[in-house]
Formats: structure tokens, sequence, C-alpha cells
């Protein structure tokens, strides 16, 4: 486990969790959801919705060992995050103790980059906090594959948690919306038509010209 500092945030100051996920997907998306407060629907977007509707609408089970909760709310005061868990599975020892294991429902499939996965650690960094226990893996389930993946939130992944909340922390604090970037990701992103990568990207060149013609004119 990594070494936690001793730097608390207040309750005015914590961020939505999930926007590790989008930071860590794309800098300028988490800043067009989290500073500029925008949002579009697509077809990816809402069948992800409609996934985590059904299960946050799931009551509480019990299977044999394990108990699970749906819906569950968390916060780090540590890194300064709040938000909600799709499910949190407990696992009943043989010391009679329940050890929490999150899982994170995803409509997709896995994905290349960390965003998932940095997306789990910071909730089960939140559970550590609130229960006062140590977590060493959950899960990511996605609804293209239905099949469940195991993450192992070792040093590397904790560290990498830890520093994009500070990164956003820092982006949210700043207001500031990095430029676009047009890439493959762009054509999956349901902020596409309000980021306009394409045309952000033209536009600077365009200015960009101007400019240094303006210079030559000097």
């Amino acid at each position: 486990m990594t070494n936690k500092t001793h730097m608390t945030y207040s309750e005015e100051d914590l961020i939505q969790l999930s926007a590790l996920q989008h930071f860590v997907f794309c800098e300028r998306q988490c800043a067009l959801i989290h500073v500029e407060q925008l949002w579009s629907e697509n077809v990816l977007t809402a069948e992800g919705k409609i996934m985590h509707e059904k299960v946050d609408t799931a009551n509480r089970e019990s299977r044999g060992k394990i108990r699970i909760e749906y819906g569950v709310p968390m916060r780090s005061l540590r890194i300064g995050l709040i938000g909600k868990a799709d499910v949190v599975e407990f696992h009943k020892r043989d010391d009679r103790t329940w050890q929490p294991f999150p899982v994170e429902y995803k409509r997709g499939k896995p994905k290349l980059d960390d965003c998932d996965k940095v997306q789990l650690c910071a909730q089960a960094i939140c559970l550590e906090e609130m229960l006062n226990v140590e977590i060493s893996e959950g899960a990511l389930f996605y609804g293209q594959t239905r099949h469940r993946y195991d993450v192992v939130f070792d040093n590397a992944l904790r560290m990498e948690t830890e520093e994009t909340a500070r990164r956003v922390h820092e982006l949210l604090a700043s207001g500031l919306t990095p430029k676009a970037e047009y890439s493959a990701k762009c054509k999956k992103c349901s902020l596409l038509e309000l980021c306009l990568p394409k045309v952000s990207r033209k536009s600077s060149k365009y200015l960009l010209t101007v400019v240094e013609e303006g210079k030559g004119c000097l």
C-alpha cells in the first residue's frame, strides 16, 4: 500500500469520484463535464445509464458467505473524493469479519488505458478510509463481454489513482479547459458534438497561420 499523506480535504472541496475516470480517458472531457457542466447522451451513455440504474435499484442480497450491497455511498477526505459504488460485495472470512470487494459495472469492453481501473481503485481507497480495512482487489464487469475481470490494487495502480485525484483537483480549481486533440477515441465520446475536436484543431492552425503571416508584415 502507498504511503498516505497527512493532507485532508474539507467537505466543500470533495470532487466526484467519476471525474477520475473521465480525466484518464480525456482531460478535456473531464473539464467539459466537471468545469463547464456540459453533458450529452449518445447510444453508449444511454446503455450505460440503463445498466447502472438496474444495479442501483436492486436490493441487498446474500449469497452464502457473500453479502451484496448496491449503490454504496462513499468518500475520502484524504484524497478529496465523493461518489457511489455500483456494488460492494462483503466476503465473510474465517474470523467472521467481512472483507469489502468493490465491483464496477461498465457497458462496453475492457479499455486499453487504466481509466476504469483507476475509478475502481479510488472506490477501494474510499472504503479503506471509511471502514479502516485494507482492500487488495475488486472487479470490473463489462456488459459487452458479459465477463467479470478481477483488478489487483497494487502499489502502481494506487499511486496512479492518487496522482490522478491530485491532478483532477488542480484542473477543477484552475477552471480551465484543455484544448481539443482529436484521436480515435473521440468517435465514442458522447461530447463529440460539443467538443468539436477537429474544428478546434483547424481553428488553432488557422489562427497560428494568421499570426505568423502578421509577423511577416511587421
